[in-house]
């Protein structure tokens, strides 16, 4: 069922906002961050994925295809590398 409430933009500081009531919020699912983007005229408001989602089943898939967990890109040398950098 689709709820369809009314608002006013209102001004918060130098920009401005919306109020989104606490039950529109609890039905979409939407937490404390969100993406925000404008489409066909219209601003659709978006829970953000969290960081890093999916890396746990990704790394198990890795392990069970025999991946190696390698550096891809070896380090090269510089000369400041060699004659600048102390320990």
């Amino acid at each position: 069922m689709a709820i369809s409430v009314k608002g006013r933009i209102i001004k918060v500081g130098n920009s401005q906002g919306i109020r989104i009531p606490k039950s529109l919020l609890e039905q979409s699912g939407i937490g404390e961050n969100v993406t925000i983007e404008v489409r066909d005229n219209q601003i659709i408001i978006a829970a953000a994925s969290r960081i890093r989602a999916g890396w746990a089943e990704a790394f198990a898939q890795m392990a069970s295809n025999g991946d190696e967990d390698v550096v891809l890109d070896h380090p090269i040398a510089t000369a400041w590398d060699e004659e600048e950098w102390e320990w």
